[in-house]
């Protein structure tokens, strides 16, 4: 009877094509997080999801080597393929892993802008440089990749102007971020914070 079913039709030309798409999403997406976790030195999860990776590909790779006649399939892996990048991607913004410094060249003064990410509870580095025609403030910050479109907010809002960059950092001593963390958990403003910071 099992026999009978996997000869007909509708197995082989809608639920071969669709078991073949899913496994090339479900390979895909994993092999994108796979190489976001590789790139945060994440060594210990990063071999598991590539065995499950090459495994789930091993099993599409095989339903078309063993029925080449049926065109469907190409299109189904191909369109697996596809769906699964998009899908990596939107995971991969979903999860934010990871530790990103921000780069904030600006003219001066760039006092309130300054003010208000301390305020907040972030750490600030700032630095007096000379630009092509004026004097800038250099401003470096470590911050969660959670928090970079919050941190990309208050540049906009305070100096609209300002030239800014973004890098992915594999390494940092985070010995920085957990009091300021717990306290912006509760009190988004940096109320909390500010007053932790009086109490040091």
């Amino acid at each position: 009877m099992e026999g009978i079913f996997l000869d007909t039709n509708v197995f082989n030309y809608i639920i071969l094509p669709l078991l073949i798409f899913l496994s090339r999403v479900a390979d895909v997406t994993i092999g994108t997080i796979r190489i976001i976790f590789v790139s945060k030195g994440m060594k210990y999860i990063a071999p598991i999801l590539g065995f499950f990776e090459v495994f789930i590909w091993i099993l599409a790779i095989s339903s078309i080597m063993q029925n080449l006649d049926n065109y469907l399939n190409y299109i189904a892996y191909a369109g697996g393929f596809a769906a699964g990048n998009f899908v990596g991607m939107l995971l991969e913004e979903k999860i934010a892993m990871g530790v990103m410094i921000v780069r904030v060249i600006t003219q001066k003064p760039a006092d309130r802008l300054i003010d208000k990410l301390h305020s907040l509870g972030y750490g600030i580095t700032s630095v007096d440089a000379n630009g092509y025609k004026e004097e800038v403030n250099v401003i470096y910050s470590l911050i969660h990749r959670k928090e970079l479109k919050t941190v990309i907010g208050i540049i906009k809002k305070y100096n609209p102007l300002a030239f800014y960059s973004v890098e992915d950092v594999r390494y940092v001593n985070e010995s920085v971020f957990p009091m300021r963390r717990m306290l912006l958990g509760k009190t988004p403003d940096g109320s909390a914070f500010r007053r932790w910071r009086k109490e040091k």
